[in-house]
């Protein structure tokens, strides 16, 4: 069944011809439209532009939770599949993907991530629109730099033809290029964007009060899915290791599979009561003002939104050396960057912020700068506007032609 969505409701409707035929319709197919960072770009891009384009949703896991972040205004249908990726190639899957783009007869395809790059080879002989691949990362089977060879030789196949990759992060542009064998013209590095000044605002003040924070903490904060490949045991290790000597409290905002594993880990640690995991919180902006520091402790990221949002907000950040992250932030808060398995100089990183404010001030001066004049959303919504522009003008015969 298909949904429209209009402010938050989900009814069930027919594909029937658009009175706004006019205006290019794209497909999106996402692993799952949870909230993330991925969900969260197609949310700022389609609410800037809600009168430039239709859009329809669908999600391989049929979870839809970040539909309700769209503006009202966005003309957006959803449709929750069951078709979640198998671990080798489907021809039921593929067959079932070419009628469903045959039915929706979109301008342009839009996939992300792995879990939706069936779709690809769907499209990739005799193709049914332009196909336009963003890959933002990878979960814990490719993390540590590892990349799966049937992965690799899976993508070299699928993405070609009329299909354009999207990157983020120059360390995932590398892999594409060296790795997946793509070809440089079919590769686009576009830097993530936020909204600067909504990361810039005080605090909330409910937001503080449901955290019970004391005035005589030191608040150690981070965001993110409570997933493996994040691996929070490092930074609830590294708390630990410096709980004896200072008063600090740990703030874990997001939820996910871990969290059990997490809480186990901070109990073993003997700070459980300095641990508080807060789940998921809609409004991030109204809690990452209440931190002293943003820590990040991940082994796998390639240009993660929460460190933009830390940058914004005027926070110095403590992370893993993955990705893009330490071209991310600026040239005073890099030596906070470091090696992912060294735990006992990411304590130290730690350790130098929580001893020296001016310090604190400093980076996180520096950082938020940064931020305003290399990452806000403004510039990222006008070259995504001018990227599907000139895709769904090309159409599928000049897509092709021009990947030969």
């Amino acid at each position: 069944m298909l949904g429209v969505l209009r402010k938050g409701t989900f009814s069930p409707v027919r594909f029937m011809p658009s009175d706004r035929g006019s205006i290019p319709h794209l497909v999106h197919v996402f692993p799952s439209f949870s909230v993330g960072g991925q969900q969260i770009r197609f949310v700022t891009l389609a609410n800037a532009r809600a009168d430039a384009y239709r859009h329809t949703v669908l999600a391989m896991d049929r979870n839809l939770a970040c539909r309700d972040l769209l503006d009202p205004a966005v003309d957006c249908r959803s449709v929750p599949l069951n078709a979640p990726k198998t671990r080798g190639l489907s021809l039921d899957n593929l067959l079932r993907f070419r009628r469903m783009l045959a039915r929706l007869h979109p301008d342009l395809l839009v996939t992300y991530n792995w879990g939706t790059v069936e779709w690809g080879l769907a499209n990739r002989w005799r193709p049914l629109c332009p196909h336009l691949h963003f890959e933002d990362g990878f979960g814990p089977d490719e993390a540590n730099g590892r990349q799966l060879r049937r992965r690799v030789l899976f993508r070299r196949l699928a993405l070609t033809g009329p299909t354009r990759v999207v990157v983020p992060s120059q360390t995932l542009r590398r892999i594409a290029l060296d790795v997946w064998r793509l070809a440089p013209s079919r590769v686009s590095y576009i830097p993530n964007g936020i909204d600067c000044d909504r990361f810039a605002r005080l605090p909330d003040s409910a937001a503080a009060a449901r955290l019970d924070l004391q005035a005589d903490e030191f608040v150690i904060g981070t965001i993110g899915a409570l997933r493996p490949e994040k691996n929070f045991g490092r930074l609830i290790r590294a708390v630990a290791a410096l709980s004896s000597r200072h008063r600090i409290r740990l703030v874990m905002v997001g939820g996910g599979p871990e969290r059990q594993a997490l809480e186990a880990v901070a109990r073993d640690c003997a700070i459980a009561d300095r641990v508080l995991f807060a789940g998921p919180i809609d409004r991030p902006e109204g809690v990452i003002g209440l931190f002293d520091l943003f820590a990040l402790s991940s082994d796998t990221e390639q240009m993660p939104y929460t460190v933009l949002e830390a940058m914004a907000a005027g926070l110095p950040i403590v992370a893993t050396d993955v990705g893009d992250i330490k071209s991310m932030v600026a040239a005073e808060n890099q030596p906070l960057i470091v090696r992912r398995d060294d735990e006992e100089q990411y304590v130290q990183a730690l350790e130098d912020l929580l001893l020296n404010p001016d310090l604190r001030r400093q980076i996180g001066t520096a950082n938020r700068q940064r931020a305003r004049s290399t990452f806000d959303q403004k510039a990222m919504i006008a070259t995504y506007d001018e990227l599907f522009s000139g895709m769904i003008g090309a159409g599928p015969s000049a897509a092709l032609r021009s990947a030969a």
